[in-house]
């Protein structure tokens, strides 16, 4: 049996594993436990469940922190002698490669947050996917954000009607309530991401403030796709960028259409593209990352 690369996309949702031929879906990170033993139990468990003869072992990681980036961590704990090296990244890292391989331009990722990572010549620049406390602007969470503030402005009388109140009371029929059972709900953060989708499907219904939401959404992720591509582009005359956006949001299509309207006025030379792949094609192309990529400063190694 010939030596296989072992590649993990991790996130809290769901952890993909591709190895020998096979894809496998094992639960997501529990974010309350240490990361480095969940990656290595997920990548024994893939070994022993396809016998595959692994030597190298590639993951890339929703929310990976510095101090988790450990490869030569994460390889002590693997504990298999046949696994010879770890390649571990941040999964912006392992979204372009997986959209958009080697190529320059950026990778806008928006679900229930959002990060925005540019490749250029030289430089990569991330931004945001500083979570929904502190950032993830235009993501899902945001989006679910505005949609309630904007029921709540109605209810008091600060705000325009919208079909997003009927919505809001189908879940709360008593809104004097509904901010107490929010803040006391341990699924909160999600509750409020799914409010996106209410807020694409009425946009695309006629719903006025449904689609400033969505136009208001399309502008911050355009917005983090120009800042990132502003900070990697370099003096080489005709320089152009592919930009790939990708993750749930990007369903409505008005986002879409704010988002590329945005981008088009940045006086960039861009073009949106599909994506070439998915993260876990990323993961795997970690194991054939060249030294001097722009990305490798990004990306943790070890060897045995």
């Amino acid at each position: 049996m010939t030596a296989a690369v072992l590649a993990i996309d991790a996130g809290q949702t769901g952890i993909k594993v591709r190895v020998g031929g096979q894809d496998l879906v094992f639960p997501g990170i529990r974010t309350d436990e240490p990361l480095l033993p969940q990656l290595a139990s997920v990548t024994r468990a893939a070994i022993e469940r396809t016998g595959a003869d692994v030597s190298i072992v590639t993951a890339g990681v929703s929310g990976l922190t510095t101090r988790e980036a450990d490869a030569a961590a994460l390889l002590s704990r693997i504990g298999d002698a046949a696994v010879q090296q770890v390649v571990l990244a941040h999964d912006s890292t392992t979204s372009f490669l997986g959209a958009l391989g080697d190529t320059r331009g950026a990778v806008v990722a928006a679900g229930t947050g959002v990060v925005t990572l540019a490749v250029g010549a030289t430089r990569v620049a991330r931004v945001d996917g500083w979570g929904h406390l502190m950032g993830d602007a235009g993501s899902g969470y945001w989006i679910g954000r505005e949609a309630l503030d904007a029921v709540m402005r109605e209810f008091d009388g600060r705000g325009p009607a919208t079909a997003l109140r009927t919505v809001a009371e189908e879940r709360w029929p008593d809104l004097m309530q509904a901010y107490i059972q929010l803040q006391s709900d341990d699924e909160r953060v999600s509750v409020v991401a799914s409010f996106a989708a209410h807020v694409a499907r009425l946009a695309s219904d006629g719903d006025a403030v449904s689609q400033d939401i969505t136009r208001r959404a399309g502008g911050e992720l355009a917005h983090s796709v120009e800042t990132a591509l502003r900070q990697v582009r370099s003096d080489e005359p005709g320089e152009h960028f592919a930009v790939c956006a990708i993750g749930g949001v990007f369903r409505s299509p008005q986002l879409r259409e704010a988002f590329a309207a945005h981008l088009a006025a940045s006086g960039l030379d861009v073009v949106i593209v599909d994506p070439l792949g998915h993260g876990i094609d990323g993961a795997a192309a970690l194991a054939a990352l060249a030294p001097r990529h722009p990305l490798a400063h990004a990306v943790s190694v070890a060897h045995a």
